[in-house]
């Protein structure tokens, strides 16, 4: 593995070349739309630049349906917005990356006894709830993302929304699936304050939670 994955650097450094973007990555953000099954990687030199879109990776299982992940054993993959907590090199889906499900917002909203966990970026192609990439695909993810943390980005943001609120498809899909659902659509549209924050100003934007568990943009 660790050759493939030299070999891979030396690949992905004339990648970041053609983009302008120096490697070894120094900041990265990941988003991901559940419906679409896609998983968008983008990168930064500084906190002074706009984020740069390197790659989007094809999602290639899918688990669960529209709304966020609410109890354990749902198969639901989750959505809102969390950060890398975990690295496992080691996996028994070739790579993983964890992320902090639940969070702030879940334990709130979700089973307060039950809430579910272990949510994953992996390899291997299978899911009951995660996100799951072909193999050369999350080696690609896991180098870029251990690459920013090993130059000091500890917190690796990792957006996770129902659909594309930009594609008319999806936004009529996630609208067939949360018309009787006024919880579920109050949730979603909150969420995409967030996903136009970013579309506009290629920043991250920074989330607050309140009391009752509903997601703010605080920009």
């Amino acid at each position: 593995m660790t050759n493939r994955l030299k070999t891979l650097e030396t690949k992905m450094r004339k990648d970041f070349d053609s983009l302008g973007i120096q490697w070894p990555i120094k900041e990265v953000y990941f988003r991901s739309f559940k419906y679409d099954g896609q998983l968008e990687v983008w990168v930064r030199d500084s906190d002074t630049m706009p984020f740069k879109l390197y790659k989007t990776y094809k999602v290639c299982a899918m688990a669960g349906s529209m709304g966020p992940k609410r109890v354990e054993g749902d198969f639901q993959v989750p959505e809102g917005f969390y950060y890398i907590s975990e690295f496992n090199p080691r996996s028994e889906y070739h790579l993983s990356l964890k992320l902090n499900y639940p969070n702030e917002s879940d334990r709130v909203l979700s089973d307060q006894v039950s809430p579910g966990g272990r949510i994953y970026i992996h390899g291997s192609c299978v899911t009951v709830g995660c996100i799951p990439l072909r193999d050369e695909q999350i080696e690609e993810v896991y180098l870029i993302a251990a690459s920013a943390r090993r130059y000091g980005q500890n917190y690796i943001p990792v957006h996770i929304f129902p659909v594309r609120f930009n594609n008319k498809k999806s936004l009529q899909y996630l609208y067939k699936s949360s018309k009787e659902d006024l919880e579920l659509q109050r949730f979603e549209v909150g969420i995409k304050e967030a996903y136009d924050y970013f579309n506009e100003n290629k920043k991250i934007p920074l989330i607050g939670i309140n009391q009752k568990g509903d997601y703010m943009v605080l920009n």
